[in-house]
């Protein structure tokens, strides 16, 4: 977390008013809600779980055994279920 001098940020009266709850203390101010961003967005780890979990998805339609899907993607059966039954995408062509 980076640390920033109120006194160069912030108005003077606004500090004052800060002064009346807390001095001389580090406060961390969140970002409001709307800033927020989804995990693994600036970086594309998001995406690159996307598509990992579409071959997933599109190998098990493939008629490839939860075992074996567990054994090459390195997760356990239970992660491999729950990626391949989520959402509209369980049902096997």
């Amino acid at each position: 977390m980076k640390y920033t001098n109120a006194k160069k940020i912030l108005p003077e009266k606004l500090i004052l008013e800060i002064q009346q709850y807390v001095q001389g203390e580090t406060i961390y101010i969140p970002k409001q809600q709307k800033e927020y961003q989804h995990w693994g967005s600036l970086s594309g780890g998001r995406q690159w779980l996307d598509q990992r979990n579409a071959e997933i998805r599109q190998a098990y339609k493939n008629n490839n055994s939860i075992e074996q899907l567990a054994e090459d993607y390195f997760l356990s059966i239970e992660t491999i279920k729950k990626i391949v039954y989520s959402g509209n995408n369980s049902e096997r062509n």
